[in-house]
């Protein structure tokens, strides 16, 4: 069923790189129901707050009508950062499932283990790796694409 999950978060991650932004998807689900979708935004909206676990966060709480997201499973692309990591605390999201690291600012498994952490109120149960080659190859490609358009681009002003 992770798989299952982790491939609706890749469709969000997706819609993200259509738009030029870093493709990282995120859906949280509720008792086997999809209740919350997110990607990034953050270059759309100039807003470092618009990542796709905050975005889909902040759905589910409106679709639940509280600030705990009990029963939930968040399933995102990329290991979540501090900012993200610390909202999946506060808002008591159960379980996290995610498919790629992020080895410079990931702090799920990488450089910190926040999740984990039982000096907090709350911990999560983590799944890592699941897809983990297919939501890398997605950054991966993102990222040699926007270098190759900025090289042309450099390349035309000479």
């Amino acid at each position: 069923m992770d798989e299952y999950y982790m491939n609706l978060a890749i469709e969000e991650a997706k819609k993200a790189a259509t738009i030029g932004e870093v493709p990282i998807g995120a859906i949280i689900v509720h008792k086997n129901e999809v209740i919350a979708r997110g990607y990034n935004l953050r270059e759309t909206t100039q807003n470092a707050t618009t990542h796709a676990e905050l975005l889909a966060i902040q759905e589910a709480c409106a679709k639940i009508g509280s600030w705990r997201l009990e029963e939930t499973t968040l399933y995102v692309t990329l290991e979540p950062c501090p900012m993200c990591a610390g909202a999946i605390l506060q808002s008591r999201i159960p379980r996290v499932v995610y498919g790629a690291r992020d080895l410079k600012a990931g702090c799920v498994d990488s450089l910190y283990t926040l999740l984990n952490d039982n000096r907090f109120n709350h911990v999560c149960e983590v799944t890592e790796g699941v897809l983990a080659e297919t939501c890398g190859n997605l950054l991966t490609t993102f990222f040699r694409e926007l270098r190759m358009k900025k090289k042309n681009q450099k390349r035309q002003e000479l």
